[in-house]
């Protein structure tokens, strides 16, 4: 069974290929999940440009927003195909743009219709499908509701809910504000796990620190971070030892980014341009002496032509190694 005890949450325009391969040279069990990946671009006949993935990712999840059954069926069919772990439909996403496409948090508003979409992705593919959500919406904010919703949702095949601990207002507030301004209400998604101990319940939504994790884990079966693995990439260099029992890939941060180098040359002479790959890395340092001047270096120098992994490695000597971290790397 695929391992969700912890994750990086899927995030637009931070969860690309080149930031999933980055964080992969951090931790072996993460489960990293795809950019959201609209369903409609798939029934357009735009797999092969939002789909691909190194093999190195797994284990990896893509999500899809859409609510039309048949489109979200046949992009069940095209994650099987690319070859990966799972599928999950977003039902948080509050953004307007999404809510004119009839999906993300909005249809929580609608949950026969959300079972209907599972049980066609369900039947569509092999692998497992699961929902991302919110614990309610606008005035839809009972907890009766939510049982409602998992339930409905859980009836049409769905056995694992990733649930961001916040209710979402769709009116009025931005993506960014609806992520920091409704309360968080960690006890409500504790108590759905209670109600429904057959399902897998994953917690999401402010948890910053490792500690953090493992506090929700005496509750949950498991917990995804967002903005904060993002931010500090190097939170994932503890993540195998202390929630998996096993070793990290590489010791520590330098090493991380020098396992990424080979990497980064590939995609150079493939034709990718330096920063998108580069500014994945800018958090990488966060905390230790020299980190501005980090992350001041790919930021003045990336984007020059014909920048290569020389502006990294520059970079990167900006921070001076510890004597353990130079111990390690010998």
């Amino acid at each position: 069974m695929l391992n969700r005890r912890f994750s990086v949450a899927p995030m637009m325009e931070c969860t690309d290929r080149f930031d999933r391969y980055f964080l992969r040279l951090l931790s072996r069990h993460a489960l990293l999940y795809t950019e959201m990946v609209p369903a409609a671009a798939i029934a357009h006949g735009k797999s092969s440009q939002f789909l691909p993935f190194h093999e190195s990712e797994h284990p990896v999840a893509v999500q899809f927003g859409g609510s039309d059954a048949a489109e979200l069926a046949l992009c069940a069919r095209e994650a099987t195909r690319f070859g990966y772990d799972e599928v999950n439909l977003n039902v948080g996403c509050p953004s307007n743009r999404v809510q004119s496409g009839r999906f993300g948090a909005c249809l929580m508003a609608e949950p026969q219709r959300v079972a209907d979409c599972v049980a066609a992705m369900i039947d569509a593919g092999s692998l497992p499908v699961t929902v991302k959500t919110r614990i309610g919406i606008d005035d839809r904010e009972s907890y009766q509701e939510l049982v409602d919703f998992v339930g409905r949702v859980a009836a049409a095949g769905c056995r694992s809910f990733t649930i961001h601990a916040r209710k979402a207002w769709l009116q009025g507030l931005s993506p960014r504000q609806n992520r920091e301004i409704p309360p968080l209400d960690y006890p409500r998604v504790y108590r759905l796990k209670q109600d429904f101990p057959e399902l897998e319940i994953i917690i999401n939504g402010g948890i910053e620190t490792l500690d953090d994790c493992v506090g929700h884990l005496l509750h949950v079966d498991g917990v995804m971070l967002g903005r904060a693995a993002y931010h500090n990439p190097a939170l994932l260099l503890e993540v195998d030892h202390r929630l998996f029992g096993t070793e990290a890939p590489v010791a520590e941060r330098h090493q991380a980014l020098e396992a990424y180098l080979p990497f980064v040359e590939r995609e150079l002479r493939a034709g990718t341009a330096l920063p998108a790959m580069s500014r994945h890395l800018l958090g990488l340092f966060q905390g230790l002496p020299g980190a501005r001047r980090f992350r001041r270096h790919i930021s003045e120098n990336a984007h020059r032509p014909g920048a290569g992994v020389e502006v990294l490695q520059k970079a990167a000597e900006y921070v001076p190694r510890t004597r353990s971290q130079e111990q390690l790397a010998g």
